[in-house]
């Protein structure tokens, strides 16, 4: 018996092996209840399943924007909107972070979800990307009762467009993380690759420098990196109240598209062979 804290994580499995099993006995394939046990399951084992667990998951990235402000504009003296511009940029990489490596491991460590029960094996690889969004939309909502505070509470245009951009990356997300789950099987070596890939990416995207900075035709090399303009939009619609190019929305939303295309092609293509690997 595999024992986390006060969690009984094979009894936690269990259940959800019958779960799954149940939405696939039914004729008409419950895809949301399926998802929905996957990520509840995922969440309770990575949280421990306590309600503690649950009330620090939604705390930390509060606590986190707290220490960070503070940091950024007391300590180091830092004006309002780059500390903004900072916490904002971090949270929306960490999503992309957390979630692309979750996805890229996602059917090796749960491949003993794999064959007990009939169900997309997708669900697994979108399940795992879901978890983060806990966290970023934490730290949205504490950055918007900041932005309250200061009397700069932002549109419902701009909030409107600050969801669309998270859903954009979040497609993208999904649109790796098909593609890199079914390359992971085979290619152990992917996981240490990326994590290099995803560290080296902290310091290409806008994060800690404004993209100002950068002569203009730079720009374009930035913005091939998909979190960069994810985090650029985000911050004009949010902080700086100035709405992005629609031609610059439109290419995000083509990148989206295409990220989720060419995955899908490549999970097609592969997923019958996962259990071969596994």
């Amino acid at each position: 018996m595999r024992r986390c804290g006060g969690l009984d994580i094979d009894a936690v499995i269990g259940r959800s092996q019958r779960r799954l099993a149940a939405h696939a006995a039914r004729h008409d394939f419950d895809v949301a209840g399926a998802l929905w046990t996957l990520v509840r399951t995922d969440f309770k084992v990575r949280y421990h399943g306590t309600a503690m667990g649950f009330v620090w998951a939604m705390l930390k990235p509060a606590a986190m924007f707290v220490v960070l402000m503070s940091v950024f504009t007391f300590v180091f003296a830092s004006k309002t909107d780059y500390a903004l511009n900072l916490v904002l940029g971090l949270f929306l990489y960490d999503y992309f972070q957390e979630s692309t490596k979750g996805g890229l491991v996602s059917l090796y460590t749960k491949g003993y979800l794999i064959g007990r029960s009939q169900f997309p094996r997708w669900l697994l690889v979108v399940a795992s990307t879901a978890n983060p969004l806990l966290i970023v939309t934490t730290a949205s909502l504490a950055i918007l009762g900041w932005l309250a505070l200061a009397d700069r509470f932002p549109s419902s245009a701009a909030l409107s467009l600050y969801a669309l951009y998270v859903l954009l990356l979040a497609l993208i997300v999904v649109g790796f993380s098909l593609a890199a789950s079914v390359l992971f099987v085979r290619y152990r070596d992917l996981n240490q690759i990326w994590d290099v890939v995803v560290q080296a990416g902290l310091f290409v995207a806008p994060i800690i420098y404004p993209l100002e900075v950068l002569p203009e035709r730079f720009h374009r090399l930035i913005y091939l990196w998909p979190p960069s303009s994810v985090i650029e939009f985000s911050r004009s619609v949010l902080i700086e109240g100035v709405l992005p190019s629609a031609r610059a929305q439109l290419l995000l939303g083509a990148a989206a598209a295409a990220s989720l295309g060419v995955g899908m092609l490549i999970y097609r293509r592969l997923a019958p062979t996962v259990p071969e690997y596994l």
